[in-house]
């Protein structure tokens, strides 16, 4: 499921199939897998009307269920869309600002760059197994 911005479902609305589709941007169609998918209507009765609370919490729901955290010593890989430990457990960090920078590796299943934003303060506890390779200047940031 795309990111579909709840803030834009008013709960005390009742809406149809078709304002659903134009509310997000959406296919109708999809709208009625997502009442397949359990998305509750309120009646059996034409048109479907769909309480928007109940909207409202199913694509919050959609949206949690979906969300994949990283654990130290991984990185989201987008084309797998999944977390993943670098290739050789080995990144290299580039700095964005003097507090903030990514973590760079390779994805060991499909073999792409994957990268992680990382502050300096949370370096310790994201980096789990990593073997982190830092720029000339910035080596004594990271404990080996």
């Amino acid at each position: 499921m795309r990111k579909h911005n709840p803030r834009l479902v008013k709960i005390h609305r009742n809406y149809t199939v078709e304002e659903i589709a134009i509310l997000f941007g959406i296919h109708k169609n999809t709208v009625h897998q997502w009442i397949k998918r359990g998305l509750p209507v309120m009646d059996n009765k034409r048109p479907k009307l769909i309480h928007g609370e109940e909207l409202l919490g199913f694509i919050k729901e959609c949206r949690t269920k979906n969300k994949k955290s990283c654990k130290p010593g991984e990185i989201y890989c987008v084309k797998c869309r999944e977390p993943r430990s670098p290739l050789n457990l080995e990144v290299c960090y580039r700095p964005i600002t003097e507090k903030l920078g990514d973590l760079v590796g390779i994805c060991p299943c499909c073999e792409i760059a994957i990268y992680r934003r990382a502050s300096m303060a949370k370096l310790q506890c994201i980096r789990g197994e990593l073997s982190i390779m830092m720029p000339k200047g910035l080596e004594h940031l990271v404990e080996t």
